[in-house]
Protein backbone atom coordinates (compact mmCIF):
# COMPACT_ATOMS: atom_id res chain seq x y z
CA UNK A 1 0.00 0.00 0.00
CA UNK A 2 1.14 3.50 -0.74
CA UNK A 3 1.55 5.98 2.15
CA UNK A 4 0.25 9.41 1.39
CA UNK A 5 -0.96 12.50 3.19
CA UNK A 6 -3.57 15.04 2.28
CA UNK A 7 -4.37 18.46 3.70
CA UNK A 8 -8.07 19.19 4.14
CA UNK A 9 -9.26 22.78 4.64
CA UNK A 10 -12.51 22.93 6.59
CA UNK A 11 -15.39 25.38 6.31
CA UNK A 12 -19.05 25.14 7.36
CA UNK A 13 -20.16 25.79 3.78
CA UNK A 14 -19.99 22.16 2.61
CA UNK A 15 -20.57 18.66 3.87
CA UNK A 16 -18.24 17.09 6.41
CA UNK A 17 -15.76 14.29 6.01
CA UNK A 18 -16.66 10.83 7.25
CA UNK A 19 -13.63 10.37 9.47
CA UNK A 20 -13.00 7.70 12.12
CA UNK A 21 -11.27 9.20 15.15
CA UNK A 22 -8.40 7.20 16.68
CA UNK A 23 -9.37 8.74 20.02
CA UNK A 24 -12.98 7.66 19.81
CA UNK A 25 -13.04 4.54 17.57
CA UNK A 26 -16.17 3.58 15.70
CA UNK A 27 -17.58 7.09 16.03
CA UNK A 28 -17.83 9.61 13.23
CA UNK A 29 -15.63 12.63 13.84
CA UNK A 30 -17.49 14.40 11.02
CA UNK A 31 -20.42 13.60 8.84
CA UNK A 32 -20.46 12.70 5.17
CA UNK A 33 -18.79 14.18 2.10
CA UNK A 34 -20.60 14.33 -1.21
CA UNK A 35 -17.62 12.93 -3.16
CA UNK A 36 -15.21 10.60 -1.25
CA UNK A 37 -12.36 11.37 -3.66
CA UNK A 38 -12.35 15.13 -3.01
CA UNK A 39 -9.26 16.47 -1.26
CA UNK A 40 -10.95 19.58 0.18
CA UNK A 41 -13.98 18.84 2.29
CA UNK A 42 -14.59 21.42 4.98
CA UNK A 43 -15.03 21.60 8.75
CA UNK A 44 -15.31 24.33 11.34
CA UNK A 45 -14.50 24.40 15.06
CA UNK A 46 -16.23 27.08 17.11
CA UNK A 47 -16.62 29.35 14.12
CA UNK A 48 -12.94 29.25 13.05
CA UNK A 49 -11.85 27.56 9.81
CA UNK A 50 -9.22 24.90 10.61
CA UNK A 51 -6.95 22.55 8.72
CA UNK A 52 -6.90 18.82 9.34
CA UNK A 53 -3.69 17.00 8.34
CA UNK A 54 -3.93 13.24 8.32
CA UNK A 55 -2.02 10.19 7.10
CA UNK A 56 -3.64 7.13 5.64
CA UNK A 57 -2.49 3.70 4.47
CA UNK A 58 -4.85 3.46 1.53
CA UNK A 59 -5.66 5.28 -1.67
CA UNK A 60 -9.29 5.28 -0.67
CA UNK A 61 -11.02 7.03 2.20
CA UNK A 62 -12.68 4.50 4.46
CA UNK A 63 -14.58 5.05 7.68
CA UNK A 64 -13.26 1.74 8.96
CA UNK A 65 -9.61 2.79 8.98
CA UNK A 66 -8.02 4.87 11.71
CA UNK A 67 -6.03 8.01 10.92
CA UNK A 68 -3.55 10.11 12.87
CA UNK A 69 -4.67 13.74 12.94
CA UNK A 70 -3.79 17.14 14.23
CA UNK A 71 -5.32 20.53 13.50
CA UNK A 72 -3.45 23.67 12.61
CA UNK A 73 -4.57 27.18 11.86
CA UNK A 74 -4.86 28.69 8.41
CA UNK A 75 -2.02 30.69 7.00
CA UNK A 76 -1.26 33.82 9.03
CA UNK A 77 -2.56 32.34 12.31
CA UNK A 78 -0.79 30.55 15.14
CA UNK A 79 -0.78 26.77 15.35
CA UNK A 80 -3.43 25.20 17.52
CA UNK A 81 -2.02 22.65 19.96
CA UNK A 82 -4.36 19.72 19.48
CA UNK A 83 -2.28 17.62 21.87
CA UNK A 84 -2.78 20.11 24.69
CA UNK A 85 -6.47 20.11 23.88
CA UNK A 86 -6.64 16.35 24.33
CA UNK A 87 -4.60 16.52 27.56
CA UNK A 88 -7.03 19.11 28.89
CA UNK A 89 -9.99 16.87 28.17
CA UNK A 90 -8.41 13.88 29.81
CA UNK A 91 -7.28 15.78 32.91
CA UNK A 92 -10.93 16.50 33.57
CA UNK A 93 -11.82 12.85 32.91
CA UNK A 94 -12.79 13.60 29.33
CA UNK A 95 -16.19 14.47 27.92
CA UNK A 96 -19.09 12.22 28.95
CA UNK A 97 -19.34 10.44 25.61
CA UNK A 98 -17.95 10.58 22.05
CA UNK A 99 -21.25 12.01 20.85
CA UNK A 100 -21.06 14.85 23.35
CA UNK A 101 -17.42 15.41 22.45
CA UNK A 102 -18.38 15.92 18.81
CA UNK A 103 -21.18 18.27 19.81
CA UNK A 104 -18.77 20.25 21.99
CA UNK A 105 -16.09 20.39 19.28
CA UNK A 106 -18.48 21.59 16.60
CA UNK A 107 -19.55 24.29 19.02
CA UNK A 108 -23.29 24.41 18.89
CA UNK A 109 -24.03 27.59 20.74
CA UNK A 110 -27.67 26.91 21.50
CA UNK A 111 -28.44 26.93 25.23
CA UNK A 112 -29.73 23.84 27.02
CA UNK A 113 -33.45 23.29 27.16
CA UNK A 114 -35.25 23.45 30.44
CA UNK A 115 -35.74 19.68 30.31
CA UNK A 116 -31.97 19.16 30.15
CA UNK A 117 -31.36 21.11 33.34
CA UNK A 118 -31.37 19.45 36.73
CA UNK A 119 -34.09 20.83 38.94
CA UNK A 120 -32.75 22.44 42.09
CA UNK A 121 -33.90 21.06 45.43
CA UNK A 122 -34.10 24.48 46.98
CA UNK A 123 -34.15 25.07 50.71
CA UNK A 124 -36.87 26.09 53.09
CA UNK A 125 -34.88 27.62 55.97
CA UNK A 126 -36.56 25.22 58.38
CA UNK A 127 -36.13 25.62 62.14
CA UNK A 128 -35.65 22.27 63.85
CA UNK A 129 -37.02 22.01 67.40
CA UNK A 130 -35.51 19.22 69.49
CA UNK A 131 -37.43 18.35 72.65
CA UNK A 132 -40.65 19.63 71.09
CA UNK A 133 -42.99 17.85 73.51
CA UNK A 134 -41.44 19.40 76.62
CA UNK A 135 -42.77 22.42 78.49
CA UNK A 136 -40.59 24.91 76.61
CA UNK A 137 -40.33 22.96 73.35
CA UNK A 138 -44.05 22.79 72.56
CA UNK A 139 -44.37 26.52 73.20
CA UNK A 140 -41.45 27.16 70.85
CA UNK A 141 -43.29 25.22 68.14
CA UNK A 142 -46.43 27.28 68.73
CA UNK A 143 -44.48 30.54 68.56
CA UNK A 144 -42.73 29.59 65.31
CA UNK A 145 -46.02 28.61 63.70
CA UNK A 146 -47.63 31.84 64.83
CA UNK A 147 -44.88 33.74 63.04
CA UNK A 148 -45.19 31.65 59.88
CA UNK A 149 -41.72 30.14 60.21
CA UNK A 150 -41.30 26.60 58.79
CA UNK A 151 -40.71 24.21 61.68
CA UNK A 152 -39.73 20.56 61.97
CA UNK A 153 -39.78 18.67 65.26
CA UNK A 154 -37.39 15.95 66.41
CA UNK A 155 -39.13 13.70 68.95
CA UNK A 156 -38.81 10.23 70.41
CA UNK A 157 -42.53 9.46 70.60
CA UNK A 158 -44.46 10.14 67.40
CA UNK A 159 -47.90 9.38 68.84
CA UNK A 160 -47.39 11.73 71.77
CA UNK A 161 -46.03 14.48 69.51
CA UNK A 162 -48.93 14.35 67.06
CA UNK A 163 -51.44 14.31 69.89
CA UNK A 164 -49.80 17.35 71.45
CA UNK A 165 -48.74 19.32 68.35
CA UNK A 166 -51.28 18.25 65.75
CA UNK A 167 -51.45 15.63 63.03
CA UNK A 168 -50.01 17.97 60.39
CA UNK A 169 -46.75 18.72 62.18
CA UNK A 170 -43.53 18.15 60.16
CA UNK A 171 -42.05 15.43 62.34
CA UNK A 172 -39.04 13.14 62.45
CA UNK A 173 -38.50 10.43 65.03
CA UNK A 174 -35.08 10.19 66.63
CA UNK A 175 -33.28 10.12 69.96
CA UNK A 176 -30.29 12.41 70.42
CA UNK A 177 -28.76 9.89 72.83
CA UNK A 178 -28.61 7.37 69.96
CA UNK A 179 -26.44 8.64 67.11
CA UNK A 180 -27.75 6.00 64.67
CA UNK A 181 -31.29 7.44 64.87
CA UNK A 182 -30.24 10.90 63.62
CA UNK A 183 -30.52 10.18 59.91
CA UNK A 184 -29.05 12.87 57.57
CA UNK A 185 -32.31 13.00 55.58
CA UNK A 186 -34.03 14.37 58.69
CA UNK A 187 -32.06 17.60 58.49
CA UNK A 188 -32.42 18.56 54.83
CA UNK A 189 -33.56 22.16 54.60
CA UNK A 190 -32.83 22.81 58.28
CA UNK A 191 -30.99 26.09 58.78
CA UNK A 192 -31.49 26.75 62.50
CA UNK A 193 -32.04 24.69 65.64
CA UNK A 194 -33.72 25.38 68.97
CA UNK A 195 -32.72 22.69 71.43
CA UNK A 196 -35.08 22.29 74.38
CA UNK A 197 -34.07 18.72 75.22
CA UNK A 198 -33.41 18.22 78.91
CA UNK A 199 -32.87 15.31 81.25
CA UNK A 200 -36.12 14.37 82.99
CA UNK A 201 -36.32 15.20 86.69
CA UNK A 202 -39.37 14.32 88.80
CA UNK A 203 -40.49 13.96 92.38
CA UNK A 204 -39.36 10.79 94.11
CA UNK A 205 -42.86 10.15 95.41
CA UNK A 206 -44.26 10.32 91.89
CA UNK A 207 -46.20 12.87 89.89
CA UNK A 208 -49.55 13.20 88.19
CA UNK A 209 -49.94 11.91 84.61
CA UNK A 210 -49.60 15.47 83.29
CA UNK A 211 -46.56 16.16 85.54
CA UNK A 212 -48.34 18.86 87.50
CA UNK A 213 -45.80 18.87 90.31
CA UNK A 214 -42.87 19.18 87.93
CA UNK A 215 -44.57 21.89 85.91
CA UNK A 216 -45.42 23.90 88.98
CA UNK A 217 -41.78 24.92 89.23
CA UNK A 218 -42.05 26.60 92.63
CA UNK A 219 -42.83 24.17 95.42
CA UNK A 220 -39.93 21.88 96.20
CA UNK A 221 -40.29 18.13 95.90
CA UNK A 222 -37.47 15.70 96.58
CA UNK A 223 -36.22 15.12 93.00
CA UNK A 224 -34.71 12.22 91.15
CA UNK A 225 -33.61 11.50 87.58
CA UNK A 226 -36.22 9.75 85.47
CA UNK A 227 -34.97 7.89 82.42
CA UNK A 228 -31.59 8.48 80.77
CA UNK A 229 -28.74 9.92 82.83
CA UNK A 230 -27.58 13.55 82.61
CA UNK A 231 -24.35 12.41 81.00
CA UNK A 232 -26.24 10.60 78.27
CA UNK A 233 -28.77 13.39 77.60
CA UNK A 234 -26.90 16.62 78.31
CA UNK A 235 -23.44 15.64 77.07
CA UNK A 236 -23.55 12.63 74.73
CA UNK A 237 -26.89 13.79 73.31
CA UNK A 238 -25.54 17.29 72.70
CA UNK A 239 -22.50 15.87 70.94
CA UNK A 240 -24.70 13.74 68.68
CA UNK A 241 -27.06 16.59 67.86
CA UNK A 242 -24.24 18.99 66.98
CA UNK A 243 -22.66 16.37 64.74
CA UNK A 244 -26.00 15.79 62.97
CA UNK A 245 -26.77 19.46 62.24
CA UNK A 246 -23.35 21.09 61.98
CA UNK A 247 -23.01 21.09 58.20
CA UNK A 248 -26.56 22.43 57.84
CA UNK A 249 -26.00 25.33 60.22
CA UNK A 250 -22.52 26.38 59.14
CA UNK A 251 -19.55 27.81 61.00
CA UNK A 252 -19.17 31.43 61.99
CA UNK A 253 -15.65 31.54 60.54
CA UNK A 254 -16.84 29.89 57.31
CA UNK A 255 -15.81 26.69 55.52
CA UNK A 256 -12.37 26.41 53.95
CA UNK A 257 -12.57 25.02 50.40
CA UNK A 258 -9.02 25.71 49.28
CA UNK A 259 -5.87 27.16 50.72
CA UNK A 260 -3.80 27.81 53.74
CA UNK A 261 -5.19 29.31 56.92
CA UNK A 262 -3.31 28.93 60.19
CA UNK A 263 -2.82 25.21 60.71
CA UNK A 264 -5.60 24.38 58.25
CA UNK A 265 -4.82 23.44 54.66
CA UNK A 266 -7.02 22.10 51.93
CA UNK A 267 -5.81 21.28 48.45
CA UNK A 268 -7.92 20.93 45.34
CA UNK A 269 -7.01 19.27 42.05
CA UNK A 270 -6.78 22.26 39.68
CA UNK A 271 -6.14 21.98 35.96
CA UNK A 272 -5.74 24.52 33.18
CA UNK A 273 -8.78 24.99 30.95
CA UNK A 274 -7.76 27.60 28.38
CA UNK A 275 -9.02 28.74 24.99
CA UNK A 276 -7.17 25.81 23.42
CA UNK A 277 -10.53 24.02 23.71
CA UNK A 278 -11.85 26.36 21.01
CA UNK A 279 -8.75 26.78 18.88
CA UNK A 280 -6.90 29.50 20.83
CA UNK A 281 -3.31 29.59 22.05
CA UNK A 282 -3.59 31.17 25.54
CA UNK A 283 -1.95 29.12 28.26
CA UNK A 284 -2.06 29.07 32.05
CA UNK A 285 -0.97 27.03 35.05
CA UNK A 286 -1.75 26.80 38.75
CA UNK A 287 1.18 26.29 41.08
CA UNK A 288 1.79 26.34 44.82
CA UNK A 289 4.29 29.00 45.94
CA UNK A 290 5.58 27.98 49.42
CA UNK A 291 6.22 31.64 50.30
CA UNK A 292 3.60 33.32 48.16
CA UNK A 293 1.09 34.56 50.75
CA UNK A 294 1.01 37.94 52.44
CA UNK A 295 2.47 36.52 55.67
CA UNK A 296 5.18 34.47 53.99
CA UNK A 297 3.24 31.24 53.97
CA UNK A 298 2.07 29.19 51.01
CA UNK A 299 -0.37 30.35 48.36
CA UNK A 300 -1.66 29.06 45.05
CA UNK A 301 -0.75 31.11 41.98
CA UNK A 302 -2.92 31.27 38.86
CA UNK A 303 -0.69 32.60 36.09
CA UNK A 304 -0.10 32.43 32.38
CA UNK A 305 -0.23 34.32 29.10
CA UNK A 306 -3.50 35.26 27.45
CA UNK A 307 -3.75 35.89 23.71
CA UNK A 308 -6.57 36.75 21.32
CA UNK A 309 -4.87 34.87 18.46
CA UNK A 310 -7.15 32.43 16.60
CA UNK A 311 -10.12 34.31 18.03
CA UNK A 312 -9.21 33.13 21.52
CA UNK A 313 -8.92 35.29 24.60
CA UNK A 314 -9.28 33.43 27.88
CA UNK A 315 -7.42 31.32 30.38
CA UNK A 316 -8.81 29.53 33.39
CA UNK A 317 -8.19 26.96 36.05
CA UNK A 318 -10.88 24.49 36.99
CA UNK A 319 -11.06 21.82 39.64
CA UNK A 320 -11.79 18.23 38.85
CA UNK A 321 -15.25 17.26 40.01
CA UNK A 322 -15.26 16.81 43.77
CA UNK A 323 -15.41 13.20 44.92
CA UNK A 324 -18.57 14.22 46.78
CA UNK A 325 -20.50 17.41 46.05
CA UNK A 326 -19.90 20.20 48.54
CA UNK A 327 -22.94 21.18 50.57
CA UNK A 328 -22.61 24.94 51.03
CA UNK A 329 -26.28 25.57 51.77
CA UNK A 330 -25.41 26.94 55.21
CA UNK A 331 -23.41 29.77 53.64
CA UNK A 332 -24.10 32.89 51.63
CA UNK A 333 -21.19 33.03 49.16
CA UNK A 334 -17.50 32.49 48.48
CA UNK A 335 -14.69 34.64 49.84
CA UNK A 336 -11.33 34.85 48.04
CA UNK A 337 -8.16 35.99 49.78
CA UNK A 338 -5.87 37.09 46.95
CA UNK A 339 -3.36 39.63 45.74
CA UNK A 340 -5.04 41.59 42.99
CA UNK A 341 -3.64 42.90 39.72
CA UNK A 342 -6.38 45.39 38.85
CA UNK A 343 -8.20 42.98 36.55
CA UNK A 344 -11.65 41.47 36.60
CA UNK A 345 -11.89 37.70 36.92
CA UNK A 346 -14.82 35.36 36.59
CA UNK A 347 -15.78 32.68 39.09
CA UNK A 348 -17.80 29.74 37.76
CA UNK A 349 -19.50 27.27 40.08
CA UNK A 350 -21.02 24.11 38.64
CA UNK A 351 -23.64 21.89 40.18
CA UNK A 352 -23.45 19.30 37.39
CA UNK A 353 -20.80 16.63 36.90
CA UNK A 354 -21.05 16.96 33.12
CA UNK A 355 -18.06 18.26 31.19
CA UNK A 356 -19.89 20.89 29.19
CA UNK A 357 -22.53 22.09 31.64
CA UNK A 358 -24.19 25.29 32.72
CA UNK A 359 -22.13 27.26 35.23
CA UNK A 360 -23.28 29.80 37.80
CA UNK A 361 -21.02 32.77 37.18
CA UNK A 362 -20.02 36.00 38.88
CA UNK A 363 -17.27 38.57 38.53
CA UNK A 364 -14.68 39.72 41.07
CA UNK A 365 -12.76 42.98 40.69
CA UNK A 366 -9.25 43.14 42.09
CA UNK A 367 -7.05 46.02 43.19
CA UNK A 368 -3.54 46.10 41.77
CA UNK A 369 -0.74 45.06 44.13
CA UNK A 370 -3.00 44.66 47.16
CA UNK A 371 -3.92 41.65 49.25
CA UNK A 372 -7.66 41.74 49.70
CA UNK A 373 -10.67 39.63 50.65
CA UNK A 374 -13.36 39.61 47.98
CA UNK A 375 -16.81 38.18 48.66
CA UNK A 376 -18.98 36.79 45.89
CA UNK A 377 -22.58 36.29 47.11
CA UNK A 378 -24.40 33.24 45.79
CA UNK A 379 -27.36 35.54 45.17
CA UNK A 380 -25.34 37.44 42.53
CA UNK A 381 -24.50 34.38 40.42
CA UNK A 382 -25.82 34.30 36.87
CA UNK A 383 -26.62 31.00 35.05
CA UNK A 384 -24.32 30.95 31.99
CA UNK A 385 -23.90 28.36 29.26
CA UNK A 386 -21.25 29.02 26.61
CA UNK A 387 -21.13 32.74 27.40
CA UNK A 388 -24.89 33.18 27.26
CA UNK A 389 -27.38 33.71 30.07
CA UNK A 390 -29.87 30.86 30.43
CA UNK A 391 -33.10 32.56 31.42
CA UNK A 392 -35.00 29.38 32.31
CA UNK A 393 -32.23 27.82 34.41
CA UNK A 394 -33.08 26.61 37.92
CA UNK A 395 -31.83 28.69 40.83
CA UNK A 396 -28.32 27.99 42.06
CA UNK A 397 -28.31 25.04 44.48
CA UNK A 398 -25.49 25.56 47.02
CA UNK A 399 -26.09 22.11 48.49
CA UNK A 400 -24.67 20.42 45.38
CA UNK A 401 -21.44 22.16 44.33
CA UNK A 402 -19.52 19.89 41.94
CA UNK A 403 -16.55 22.05 40.83
CA UNK A 404 -15.01 25.52 40.86
CA UNK A 405 -13.41 27.54 38.08
CA UNK A 406 -11.46 30.82 38.05
CA UNK A 407 -11.16 32.57 34.68
CA UNK A 408 -9.50 35.60 33.11
CA UNK A 409 -11.25 36.38 29.86
CA UNK A 410 -11.71 39.01 27.21
CA UNK A 411 -15.40 38.18 27.32
CA UNK A 412 -18.05 38.63 29.96
CA UNK A 413 -21.34 37.15 28.75
CA UNK A 414 -24.11 37.95 26.27
CA UNK A 415 -21.66 39.79 24.00
CA UNK A 416 -20.18 42.04 26.68
CA UNK A 417 -16.42 42.56 26.94
CA UNK A 418 -14.20 42.69 30.01
CA UNK A 419 -13.06 46.32 30.29
CA UNK A 420 -9.96 45.32 32.29
CA UNK A 421 -8.74 42.80 29.72
CA UNK A 422 -5.21 43.14 28.32
CA UNK A 423 -3.20 40.55 26.43
CA UNK A 424 0.03 39.18 27.80
CA UNK A 425 1.26 37.65 31.04
CA UNK A 426 -0.72 37.78 34.28
CA UNK A 427 -0.34 36.41 37.81
CA UNK A 428 -2.93 36.06 40.58
CA UNK A 429 -1.83 34.66 43.98
CA UNK A 430 -4.74 33.09 45.93
CA UNK A 431 -4.12 32.07 49.53
CA UNK A 432 -7.63 30.79 50.35
CA UNK A 433 -11.16 30.24 49.10
CA UNK A 434 -13.87 29.78 51.71
CA UNK A 435 -17.63 29.79 52.01
CA UNK A 436 -18.85 32.53 54.33
CA UNK A 437 -21.91 33.56 56.33
CA UNK A 438 -22.91 37.13 55.57
CA UNK A 439 -23.00 39.84 58.21
CA UNK A 440 -24.71 40.45 60.51
CA UNK A 441 -24.47 36.86 61.78
CA UNK A 442 -27.38 35.64 63.88
CA UNK A 443 -27.57 32.52 66.09
CA UNK A 444 -28.02 29.25 64.24
CA UNK A 445 -28.21 27.11 67.41
CA UNK A 446 -30.35 28.25 70.37
CA UNK A 447 -29.94 26.10 73.46
CA UNK A 448 -32.09 26.13 76.59
CA UNK A 449 -29.80 25.27 79.49
CA UNK A 450 -30.21 26.14 83.18
CA UNK A 451 -29.07 28.76 85.64
CA UNK A 452 -26.67 27.32 88.20
CA UNK A 453 -24.58 25.12 85.91
CA UNK A 454 -21.27 26.61 87.07
CA UNK A 455 -22.12 26.78 90.80
CA UNK A 456 -21.50 23.24 92.10
CA UNK A 457 -18.17 23.27 93.95
CA UNK A 458 -17.80 27.01 93.43
CA UNK A 459 -15.57 28.28 96.26
CA UNK A 460 -17.27 30.40 98.94
CA UNK A 461 -20.82 29.65 97.76
CA UNK A 462 -23.58 29.46 100.41
CA UNK A 463 -25.45 26.36 99.29
CA UNK A 464 -28.36 27.03 101.61
CA UNK A 465 -29.34 29.93 99.39
CA UNK A 466 -29.04 27.95 96.17
CA UNK A 467 -31.71 26.10 94.15
CA UNK A 468 -32.18 22.36 94.80
CA UNK A 469 -30.30 21.32 91.64
CA UNK A 470 -27.16 23.11 92.87
CA UNK A 471 -27.39 21.56 96.34
CA UNK A 472 -28.18 18.11 94.93
CA UNK A 473 -25.93 18.12 91.87
CA UNK A 474 -24.09 14.98 92.99
CA UNK A 475 -27.27 13.15 94.03
CA UNK A 476 -28.80 13.98 90.66
CA UNK A 477 -25.91 12.30 88.81
CA UNK A 478 -24.05 15.59 88.31
CA UNK A 479 -26.90 17.10 86.29
CA UNK A 480 -25.52 20.65 86.25
CA UNK A 481 -21.97 19.48 85.61
CA UNK A 482 -23.05 17.69 82.44
CA UNK A 483 -25.26 20.58 81.37
CA UNK A 484 -22.15 22.77 81.51
CA UNK A 485 -20.14 20.23 79.54
CA UNK A 486 -22.90 20.21 76.93
CA UNK A 487 -22.80 24.01 76.73
CA UNK A 488 -19.05 23.87 76.15
CA UNK A 489 -19.58 21.57 73.17
CA UNK A 490 -21.75 24.25 71.58
CA UNK A 491 -19.25 27.02 72.28
CA UNK A 492 -16.42 24.92 70.82
CA UNK A 493 -18.38 23.83 67.72
CA UNK A 494 -17.91 27.05 65.76
CA UNK A 495 -21.67 27.25 65.08
CA UNK A 496 -23.17 30.70 65.78
CA UNK A 497 -25.12 30.12 68.99
CA UNK A 498 -26.89 31.57 71.99
CA UNK A 499 -27.27 29.78 75.34
CA UNK A 500 -30.29 30.74 77.44
CA UNK A 501 -30.12 29.84 81.14
CA UNK A 502 -33.55 30.25 82.73
CA UNK A 503 -34.06 30.21 86.45
CA UNK A 504 -36.87 28.00 87.83
CA UNK A 505 -39.46 27.45 85.10
CA UNK A 506 -43.17 27.99 85.80
CA UNK A 507 -46.51 27.66 84.05
CA UNK A 508 -47.28 31.32 84.63
CA UNK A 509 -48.02 33.47 81.59
CA UNK A 510 -45.38 35.56 79.86
CA UNK A 511 -45.35 39.29 80.29
CA UNK A 512 -43.58 40.08 83.56
CA UNK A 513 -40.59 42.42 83.54
CA UNK A 514 -37.30 40.57 83.22
CA UNK A 515 -33.81 40.63 84.62
CA UNK A 516 -30.97 39.43 82.38
CA UNK A 517 -27.60 38.68 83.95
CA UNK A 518 -24.28 37.00 83.16
CA UNK A 519 -21.81 35.16 85.35
CA UNK A 520 -24.35 32.62 86.71
CA UNK A 521 -25.31 34.28 90.00
CA UNK A 522 -29.06 34.95 90.02
CA UNK A 523 -31.97 32.88 91.34
CA UNK A 524 -35.68 33.30 90.76
CA UNK A 525 -38.45 32.13 88.45
CA UNK A 526 -39.55 32.68 84.86
CA UNK A 527 -42.41 31.48 82.67
CA UNK A 528 -41.80 28.75 80.10
CA UNK A 529 -43.83 30.80 77.64
CA UNK A 530 -41.42 33.71 78.09
CA UNK A 531 -38.41 31.50 77.37
CA UNK A 532 -40.07 30.15 74.22
CA UNK A 533 -40.67 33.65 72.87
CA UNK A 534 -37.14 34.66 73.78
CA UNK A 535 -35.62 31.69 71.93
CA UNK A 536 -37.52 32.46 68.74
CA UNK A 537 -36.59 36.15 68.94
CA UNK A 538 -32.91 35.26 69.44
CA UNK A 539 -32.82 33.49 66.06
CA UNK A 540 -32.99 36.87 64.30
CA UNK A 541 -30.84 38.94 66.68
CA UNK A 542 -27.16 39.62 65.91
CA UNK A 543 -26.88 41.01 69.44
CA UNK A 544 -27.66 37.58 70.90
CA UNK A 545 -25.04 35.74 68.85
CA UNK A 546 -22.39 33.83 70.81
CA UNK A 547 -23.76 35.01 74.15
CA UNK A 548 -24.55 33.05 77.33
CA UNK A 549 -26.92 34.57 79.85
CA UNK A 550 -29.28 33.90 82.77
CA UNK A 551 -32.78 35.31 82.97
CA UNK A 552 -35.57 35.61 85.53
CA UNK A 553 -38.75 37.53 86.21
CA UNK A 554 -38.80 40.47 88.62
CA UNK A 555 -41.74 38.81 90.38
CA UNK A 556 -40.56 36.93 93.52
CA UNK A 557 -41.42 33.30 94.24
CA UNK A 558 -43.92 34.32 96.91
CA UNK A 559 -46.08 36.25 94.43
CA UNK A 560 -48.00 34.61 91.57
CA UNK A 561 -47.98 36.46 88.27
CA UNK A 562 -51.21 36.80 86.34
CA UNK A 563 -52.29 38.63 83.20
CA UNK A 564 -55.57 40.41 82.55
CA UNK A 565 -56.84 38.91 79.25
CA UNK A 566 -58.59 42.20 78.49
CA UNK A 567 -55.39 44.18 78.96
CA UNK A 568 -52.40 41.93 78.13
CA UNK A 569 -48.86 43.28 78.46
CA UNK A 570 -47.19 44.50 75.24
CA UNK A 571 -44.87 42.22 73.27
CA UNK A 572 -41.30 42.55 74.45
CA UNK A 573 -38.41 43.73 72.33
CA UNK A 574 -35.80 41.25 73.53
CA UNK A 575 -33.09 43.04 71.57
CA UNK A 576 -33.11 45.70 74.27
CA UNK A 577 -31.81 43.02 76.64
CA UNK A 578 -29.55 41.25 74.14
CA UNK A 579 -27.65 44.45 73.31
CA UNK A 580 -26.30 44.70 76.84
CA UNK A 581 -24.87 41.18 76.85
CA UNK A 582 -21.17 40.44 76.38
CA UNK A 583 -19.37 37.52 74.77
CA UNK A 584 -17.15 35.23 76.80
CA UNK A 585 -18.93 35.47 80.17
CA UNK A 586 -20.14 32.05 81.33
CA UNK A 587 -19.63 31.91 85.10
CA UNK A 588 -16.77 29.47 84.72
CA UNK A 589 -14.48 32.35 85.59
CA UNK A 590 -15.30 31.78 89.28
CA UNK A 591 -14.64 28.05 89.27
CA UNK A 592 -11.59 26.50 90.84
CA UNK A 593 -8.70 25.72 88.51
CA UNK A 594 -9.24 22.03 89.27
CA UNK A 595 -13.00 21.52 88.87
CA UNK A 596 -14.74 18.38 90.03
CA UNK A 597 -13.66 15.43 87.84
CA UNK A 598 -16.43 13.47 86.18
Amino acid sequence: MELCSTTLSFSPSTSLLNFQSPIFPKKNFCQKISNPTLHKPFFQIYGKPQTLIYERKSTRLSPRRAYRAFISAEAGKQNWDFGRFIKTLYFFNGPPSPAKFFDFLVGKLSGPSASELVTSMGTSDIVLVAGATGGVGRRVVDELRKRGIPVRVLVRNEEKARRMLGSDVDLVVGDITKDSTLIPEYFKGVKKVINAVSVIVGPKEGDTPDRAKYSQGIKFFEPEIKGDSPEKVEYVGMRNLIKAVKKNLGLRRGKLLFGFEGDSYRQLSWGALDDVVMGGVSESTFQIDPNGSENGGAAGVFKGVVSTANNGGFTSIRTKNFSEPEDLSAYDGLEFRLKGDGRRYKVIIRTSLDWDALGYTGGIDTEKGKWQSIRLPFSSLRPIFRARTVTDAPPFDPSNVASLQLMFSKFEYDGKLNETFVEGPFELPVSSIRAYIKDPITPRFVHVSSAGVTRPERPGLDLSKQPPAVRLNKELDYILTFKLKGEDLIRESGIPYVIVRPCALTEEPAGADLIFDQGDNITGKIAREEIARMCVAALESPDACDKTFEVKSVVPFSEPFTVDPENPPPEKDYDIYFKNLKEGITGKEALQQNPLPV
